[in-house]
């Protein structure tokens, strides 16, 4: 009986690249949203930021569920696990920058924009990781 060797390593599963992909753009639309709210004060740009941190949650919650079940199907887990751990830290500071934003758009501003910066960059962090080799838990 022989058994077939695998010689590349597929990448993440279309629905999770899909979710995946969601989520840097939504949260940097919210950081560039509160960069336009700090520099005009008009409401409907802590609006916006409010709305795209929402949607990135939901984006962000469906890939961190789709992460999890390939955590226990990868063959090495370290990496795979340094990619779970990240879009988890994403996920809860991106919860705390949503409540942040929850409250009055004067009372939200400096915490809520520094929030909006970190969350995107770990959010691109996680997205380069997750598209990556690395990510997927395959060989380098």
């Amino acid at each position: 009986m022989t058994t077939a060797q695998r010689t590349h390593t597929s990448g993440i599963h279309p629905l999770h690249a899909l979710l995946l992909s969601g989520v840097f753009p939504l949260f940097l639309g919210a950081a560039v949203s509160d960069y336009a709210y700090t520099a005009s004060y008009h409401i409907q740009w802590s609006t916006f930021a409010s709305w795209m941190i929402a949607g990135a949650l939901v984006f962000n919650g469906f890939a961190l569920v789709c992460a999890l079940v390939g955590l226990f199907r990868a063959e090495r887990r370290g990496p795979y696990l340094a990619y779970f751990l990240l879009l988890l830290a994403t996920w809860i500071l991106g919860f705390i920058n949503a409540l942040i934003h929850a409250r009055d758009a004067w009372a939200a501003m400096p915490t809520g924009f520094v929030l909006s910066i970190i969350v995107a960059v770990l959010a691109c962090v996680a997205t380069l990781l997750g598209f990556s080799r690395l990510g997927t838990g395959g060989r380098s």
